[in-house]
């Protein structure tokens, strides 16, 4: 463990800290977990990976981080992101891209790099997936037993799915935002990536219940559980939506995904098709409510009470623009530009309003699904295995993050929980991951079905290979470049 800690740090972490000694707390008691750079943490610097709040300490930290320390968790460090949490790569913060473990696993190299040189080899590193990528690297990497994500419209279950980890995402109002530095309101949840399904229900255990500083929180107490051995599935009844069969999924994970159903109805399971007819229009309004959220909660970024503040001082709207352009890396600024012209009072119902009343007919499709008696939905997570990051960064930010959310967002947009679990390994050895999505505050009945699918599929373990010395240093750079 303490070997996979010094070497593999992938660019992951943006530091890290020594913890305290301390008496017994809770289930955590003395287990490392790591936290996405977003969630604020008392005394330590939390910058989203943007120059804007480079040198920001918060005095307080986030509910969920608190949780954590309370039940005895060491703090390892903060973890990389894409700037703001906007991408889908955790390609586009200051700190660097982050690399996937599995870019230097023995599965991957000897399926794609068989007898490569360590110069093939540093150009077929592949991406994390984002925006929590440094979360998911780090617990794939087993440099720690969890770490916090948020979750959008896909930033948990994306990464997990290209990492091959457990990636879940609650239902909207189960787990506090507070402390979450906010992207968007109406959609962000704090997401929990794990190793396997039972450590995923611990820690959510550990998270969930109301917060009185956050008012979107459940009123009613939450019990923690602990998962069943399920036994039976014949009463389950498994929903497959016939839109998530997009043209460009490949083929490699449309195989996995009609396997999974095989393998519920094999085992005794309804699976039947299902219809969310207006899943096709989701992506376009997840973009217009997405950006129109990012303009609002951007605006408190001006230089003034915190964070980057430029030198420009000929006039308060020269330093307000100066700081934004020297703060902000140019995905930001993209989706501010364009969430205020969704909000411009002529583009206004054009755009705002009848991208809210498109989410409130996503969400009705969900709940006539789940009404006529389905259980849990599974889909694909992601349209492919990772792609190496050459190919990635060959597509602007906007046309990735349209591509690689359409399969995640629609059940931010209705607020319903949805979990990751590594299924399969690719033609290349890389992890293929598949989504189950249940009904609101329905966890338990999901992770139960999640941990019965993770049983039966037996996903591979990552195996890491010892460093040969090119690697090695080329890891060690990005340590020391990403590291305060």
């Amino acid at each position: 463990m303490g070997k996979l800690c010094s070497t593999l740090c992938f660019n992951s972490f943006v530091f890290s800290i020594t913890p305290n000694a301390g008496q017994p707390l809770g289930p955590l008691d003395g287990i490392p977990v790591a936290v996405k750079d977003n969630f604020n943490t008392a005394g330590i610097e939390t910058t989203c990976a943007s120059n804007m709040l480079k040198g920001y300490i918060p005095p307080y930290n986030a509910t969920v981080v608190q949780k954590l320390l309370d039940q005895g968790a060491v703090l390892l460090g903060k973890t990389n992101l894409d700037e703001f949490a906007m991408g889908s790569g955790s390609t586009d913060g200051v700190f660097g891209p982050v690399r996937n473990p599995w870019s230097y696993s023995r599965q991957y190299k000897e399926k794609s790099m068989p007898g490569s040189h360590s110069k093939d080899e540093d150009s077929n590193w592949v991406i994390t997936g984002g925006s929590s990528g440094g979360s998911a690297a780090a617990v794939s990497s087993f440099t720690c037993f969890a770490a916090l994500g948020s979750d959008t419209g896909g930033s948990t279950r994306n990464p997990a799915a290209h990492c091959g980890v457990v990636g879940l995402k609650p239902t909207y109002g189960l787990i506090s935002r507070h402390g979450l530095i906010p992207l968007v309101n109406s959609m962000d949840v704090p997401g929990i990536l794990t190793r396997c399904v039972d450590d995923a229900a611990l820690v959510l255990g550990l998270l969930a219940g109301h917060d009185p500083r956050d008012s979107t929180t459940i009123q009613d107490d939450f019990k923690p559980f602990e998962l069943p051995n399920l036994t039976d599935v014949s009463k389950l009844s498994i929903g497959i939506p016939k839109e998530y069969h997009v043209p460009e999924l490949s083929s490699e994970i449309l195989a996995v995904w009609s396997k999974a159903a095989d393998l519920f109805k094999n085992a005794g399971a309804k699976v039947i098709e299902v219809s969310l007819p207006h899943t096709c229009y989701s992506i376009v309004c997840y973009h217009v409510l997405c950006t129109a959220e990012v303009a609002s909660n951007m605006a408190r970024f001006d230089g003034l009470e915190y964070g980057h503040r430029s030198a420009m001082n000929k006039s308060t709207e020269s330093m307000y623009a100066a700081t934004r352009r020297e703060g902000f890396n140019d995905v930001v600024r993209g989706r501010i530009l364009s969430g205020n012209y969704f909000l411009l009072k002529q583009n206004y119902e054009d755009y705002f309003l009848k991208a809210q009343k498109v989410r409130r007919l996503i969400a009705d499709d969900f709940r006539k699904v789940f009404r006529s008696g389905v259980d849990i939905l599974l889909t694909p997570t992601t349209l492919t295995d990772a792609a190496t990051y050459v190919e990635f960064i060959k597509e602007d930010n906007r046309t990735r993050s349209a591509q690689d959310d359409i399969l995640t967002q629609a059940v931010n947009m209705a607020g319903l929980p949805a979990i990751n679990v590594p299924t399969a390994l690719s033609e290349r050895g890389l992890p293929i991951g598949l989504q189950f999505i249940g009904r609101s505050f329905q966890e338990k009945q999901l992770l139960t079905v999640a941990k019965w699918f993770e049983k039966q599929v037996k996903f591979p373990e990552i195996q890491l290979e010892e460093l040969n010395s090119h690697d090695h240093n080329v890891l060690q750079q990005q340590k020391s470049a990403s590291f305060s």
